[in-house]
């Protein structure tokens, strides 16, 4: 289904997103991370080219982001198969500092694997150090959380649903701490994961739009690799943070 869309703007600049199995892994209006994105580019005259990535597509020659939703089990079977066909290349973007946003699913299909309650595994493409196994208890609702390192003194809000307990290797730093819902799993009270500037977890929502410190953190890094010394303009956040505000009402 490999298709793109182009937003043209008066910029002289442009970043590519690469939208990671769209068709398949769109569930709790994940795609409504693709739109913040998109339109916190255009607010500052910077050119956009989504790109979306499906069953036997190619990858583009450029790829400055990606992002990979969450999808039902069903999908995520289908998605692991072909995803192992282009884990070389996405490894290779990731190590090299290329930002990721992945949810839920894509989360954990970046990790090791995933194991369902019959003890069968769905391999992930092993860029985070993480594992997930199967609980018998479904974590639902809304969550806030306590970013730990990559943007200082800053909570973000989303919503979970997901009964896949992720556990991170001895070396992965969560994307935050919980203050409200599960997380990762039920005991540990860590949510996400990030490494180098790839970021997994579960909170769907969507989880950008209600963000907007975390999304310019991943826009201000694809734009940054592409253009050295790059820094972002500011945007009036005041209808983002009321809406944050608000949701938080909601807990």
């Amino acid at each position: 289904m490999n298709n793109t869309e182009f937003f043209d703007t008066p910029g002289e600049k442009k970043l590519t997103i690469v939208h990671l199995y769209p068709d398949l892994m769109n569930i709790y209006g994940d795609r409504g991370n693709i739109i913040a994105l998109k339109q916190r580019l255009l607010w500052r005259n910077i050119d956009v080219e989504i790109i979306n990535v499906s069953i036997k597509d190619e990858l583009p020659k450029e790829r400055n982001l990606y992002f990979f939703g969450g999808g039902q089990d069903r999908s995520q079977i289908t998605v692991a198969k072909d995803l192992a066909r282009l884990a070389e290349m996405i490894k290779k973007d990731i190590e090299n500092g290329t930002p990721a946003l992945t949810i839920c699913g894509g989360y954990q299909l970046f990790g090791h694997y995933y194991k369902d309650q019959n003890n069968q595994k769905l391999n992930g493409i092993s860029i985070f150090d993480i594992k997930t196994i199967a609980g018998t208890k479904r974590m639902i609702g809304n969550v806030k959380i306590k970013i730990t390192d990559i943007i200082p003194d800053t909570e973000i809000i989303g919503f979970e649903n997901h009964s896949g307990q992720t556990f991170l290797g001895k070396n992965m730093q969560p994307l935050g701490k919980v203050i409200k819902g599960f997380g990762n799993n039920p005991k540990e009270k860590k949510e996400g994961v990030v490494y180098k500037n790839a970021i997994g977890t579960y909170l769907h929502g969507s989880l950008l739009p209600k963000n907007p410190k975390l999304t310019d953190w991943l826009l201000e890094k694809a734009l940054g690799r592409k253009y050295p010394d790059f820094k972002l303009s500011p945007l009036d956040d005041e209808l983002e943070e009321k809406t944050f505000k608000e949701a938080t009402t909601r807990f």
